[in-house]
């Protein structure tokens, strides 16, 4: 009786003892409202959609202790479709029906050393756009998708390795390569990206550098595999920056996009106002914005954003977007957001949201979101 009392204290707290060097939180959001839509060819729509200021999710993330100020982390994030239940919430080609089509990777983590990551995870890209220099943080009608190259790959990328290093002074940088796995040609598919953070006070800046190869091969059982399609390299430079005044936040993004699929469409749609439009190889984009307080509760979000095209083609476009959110609690909160694009020369760009492209010129969102 004693041996067993005394084995049974043992394992207990053996077991507290792991319990403290390691956890695993469940966490997720739900996001719906009522989107109105107008402008498109195939005609007004109005609709209710999950995911429109933030995608609705369910993930597990985890760290354990590893000592010497070295952690084991984890991350595994499912897209979810609140209006229907569906999961694959804007999966991308190839992703649609996979679990964790969000976010799925581990790593290690060092206070000293930094943090190196292996899965699918988000590219320096996207990060700079959601997080720094876009007002609708990436979602509501007015967000920063609708004109910026953030489509596909350029959001996330599979297969990648990705570097963070800590904080010095309030520099950081960050480095990711994700590999093609196309068998005979390395650099087939690959992407890698670059970024420069600085983060101090009110401050908060990230340049950023992506480089993608949309190569992909064929007739991989020949002692030489070939080429299925040969393009040149897509290549993004971004600027982001945001300022916080107290009274309000300003916000600046500019970027230069060069090469086949450095600008995909958010909209894949051949012809969204009844004529084909296809993607730039060549454009600048713009963006400048606020956020401004109201009360305790209320925030007004605006921004304009602007695609100038430098292709013999000159398809602009410009986009004007205002917002408000208040907030009920602090997981929970209502919005109404407003965006309309004037396309230029034939341009075809579209007024969409966080997980959905549109289908016109305009739209109007109002729903809530709950985060747990």
């Amino acid at each position: 009786m004693k041996k067993s009392f005394f084995a049974t204290v043992a394992l207990g707290a053996l077991s507290n003892m792991a319990m403290a060097q390691s956890n695993v939180t469940i966490y997720g959001l739900l996001d719906a409202a009522v989107v109105s839509e107008r402008g498109g060819a195939a005609g007004s729509v109005t609709k209710l959609t999950g995911g429109v200021s933030s995608a609705s999710r369910l993930g597990f993330k985890g760290a354990e202790d590893l000592g010497n100020n070295l952690s084991a982390v984890f991350v595994l994030e499912e897209g979810v479709l609140i209006d229907t239940g569906a999961s694959d919430v804007a999966a991308p080609a190839g992703q649609a029906g996979q679990a964790f089509n969000r976010q799925s990777y581990v790593g290690l983590s060092s206070k000293t050393a930094g943090t190196i990551t292996l899965g699918r995870q988000y590219t320096m890209l996207y990060n700079a756009i959601q997080q720094v220099g876009d007002p609708f943080g990436a979602g509501y009608a007015g967000t920063a998708k609708n004109l910026f190259p953030v489509a596909g790959a350029e959001i996330r990328g599979s297969n990648a390795i990705a570097y963070s290093t800590p904080g010095i002074n309030g520099f950081s940088g960050d480095a990711m390569y994700a590999l093609g796995e196309q068998a005979g040609n390395n650099t087939a598919g690959r992407q890698f990206g670059l970024g420069l953070n600085y983060a101090n006070g009110p401050l908060n800046t990230r340049l950023v550098y992506n480089n993608k190869n949309s190569d992909t091969t064929t007739n991989t059982t020949l002692a030489t595999p070939t080429l299925a399609s040969s393009h040149d390299i897509g290549r993004n430079v971004l600027f982001a920056a945001n300022y916080d005044f107290q009274v309000a936040k300003g916000y600046f993004m500019f970027g230069s996009d060069k090469g086949y699929n450095s600008a995909p469409l958010y909209n894949t749609t051949a012809k969204p106002f009844g004529t084909v439009f296809n993607p730039s190889l060549d454009s600048n984009d713009l963006l400048i914005g606020t956020t401004v307080p109201v009360g305790q509760s209320g925030t007004v979000m605006a921004s304009y954003l602007r695609k100038n095209d430098k292709t013999t083609l000159n398809q602009d476009a410009d986009q004007y977007g205002i917002g408000y959110s208040y907030a009920l609690s602090k997981r929970t909160s209502t919005y109404v957001a407003y965006a309309k694009i004037k396309n230029k020369n034939g341009a075809g760009y579209t007024v969409g949201n966080n997980t959905e492209a549109g289908t016109g010129d305009k739209a109007f969102n109002i729903g809530m979101k709950h985060t747990f």
